[in-house]
């Protein structure tokens, strides 16, 4: 096993022909393994572009300037103008369905050496089977100044789910998959028979300490497959983490045009992007979209810019939230599954997703000034409407509505396979949401 930076060299291999904002969300797909992976990048990308960090206990400094500040999983980035009126927010979530490693995570079981896992998120367990995993995550070590965060990826596919035979499960053609997260998705990892610590012992090793330097970590699997540019016409793409973190990403570079484009206008209202971790598991946490993170920082970013609290408060009236994050593409083999006037394609432009029970926040507000810009950048909109007959998923969008009295709209890029360990979307569309994005932050 062997640790690995933070933004390794993408394996995949971008077709000439894919614009510059495709061909780099694919290379940030394929950097980013884990939420804490994910922020790295984000952080590489948002300094490249003259975005400094800020000590998250330290005063926000004041007047304008571009600026970030990481929490663990998540990351928050905004560009301050000479003066603050209003806020536009796009928020989007790092983490997505895996497996998360145990702390005890040493298993051995007829004859093979295995690796303990958590379920994390709504996942699609039959979507893990028989895929080369890697490993990725941060650990926690004992260093020369205290307690250190390391960043750990194994790259290698160490670790494998194997399907069992159909000669031993005939049923699997008329009762279909059957699996038992407790008992049949724990990876293999080596022959033989292990002893307790020898997971540890090989992060240990990777990362070049004893094994009892290490304290504790957050570490995954991961599809170590780069992403790739799929169908006839090369205009789709498969990868791991699409759901969220091509929200993530085009938010990212969306923000550093945005930042530009401030310096020669003559703006009041602050671009903020929102990368929150735990979206998957209800975000009620520290560092999720339920918790006080963007609360807390705009009423700072606000302070900062010289603004009483009550002249805070009077932004958020007119601020807007943009809560981007994955929608369902109507499925070819499951049309009957989605409702059947609102049939979204891929490659068809950004959708705007509602629900009259709010879990999606989208009202005729919000949903107005998305519509404006958009027609505004030439990006073609989509309208999602879930069946009457079916639950309906949610987002960050109704949390941060209602803890931030902000009007908020949810869209975000058509996908398939949602929540599988690797999913398809259309490569037009990240285009359209960086576009779109982009145009709602420079709007005057």
């Amino acid at each position: 096993m062997a640790a690995m930076s933070a933004s390794p060299t993408s394996s995949s291999s971008p077709s000439p022909a894919l614009s510059p904002v495709a061909a780099g969300v694919l290379s940030d797909l394929d950097a980013s393994p884990s939420p804490y992976h994910a922020v790295a990048r984000s952080v590489e990308l948002l300094e490249a572009a003259g975005f400094a960090s800020v000590d998250p206990g330290a005063p926000l400094p004041d007047g304008p300037g571009r600026r970030y500040v990481v929490f663990g999983g998540s990351i928050v980035a905004w560009a301050q103008p000479e003066r603050l009126e209003r806020f536009v927010v796009a928020g989007a979530h790092t983490d997505s369905p895996n497996f998360r490693v145990r702390t005890r995570p040493d298993v051995n079981s007829a004859g093979y050496v295995q690796v303990g896992v958590e379920v994390y998120g709504g996942v699609l367990l039959n979507s893990w089977l028989d895929r080369d995993l890697g490993l990725a995550g941060r650990v926690a070590v004992t260093g020369d100044n205290g307690i250190e965060h390391r960043l750990y990826r194994e790259h290698r596919p160490v670790l494998r789910i194997p399907q069992l035979a159909i000669h031993l499960d005939r049923e699997i053609r008329s009762k279909g998959l059957l699996l038992d997260p407790q008992s049949h998705i724990t990876p293999m990892w080596a022959l033989g028979e292990g002893t307790e610590g020898d997971l540890r012992a090989a992060v240990a090793t990777d990362l070049g300490v004893e094994p009892d330097a290490i304290l504790s970590w957050d570490l995954m699997t991961y599809d170590v497959q780069p992403a790739a540019v799929v169908g006839r016409d090369e205009d789709l793409f498969a990868s791991g983490r699409i759901d969220n973190l091509v929200s993530a990403f085009c938010g990212v570079r969306a923000l550093n045009d945005a930042a530009e484009l401030m310096g020669a206008a003559d703006t009041t209202t602050a671009p903020v992007l929102v990368l929150s971790d735990h979206e998957e598991v209800g975000s009620e946490s520290a560092t999720g979209a339920a918790g006080p993170l963007l609360s807390q920082l705009l009423e700072r970013i606000a302070a900062s810019a010289g603004l009483a609290r009550t002249d805070y408060l009077a932004t958020l009236p007119t601020s807007l939230v943009v809560s981007a994050d994955g929608a369902h593409a109507t499925h070819p083999n499951y049309a009957e599954r989605h409702e059947p006037s609102h049939r979204i394609a891929l490659n068809a432009g950004v959708v705007i997703k509602r629900n009259a029970n709010q879990r999606y926040a989208t009202d005729a507000t919000s949903e107005a000034l998305v519509v404006d810009a958009a027609r505004r950048a030439d990006v073609p909109l989509q309208y999602y409407i879930h069946r009457n007959d079916l639950p309906c998923g949610s987002t960050i969008g109704p949390i941060t509505a209602a803890r931030l009295g902000v009007p908020t709209v949810d869209l975000g890029v058509a996908q398939l396979a949602m929540h599988s360990a690797r999913e398809m979307a259309g490569l037009a569309d990240l285009d359209h949401l960086h576009a779109l994005l982009r145009t709602l932050w420079t709007a005057r």
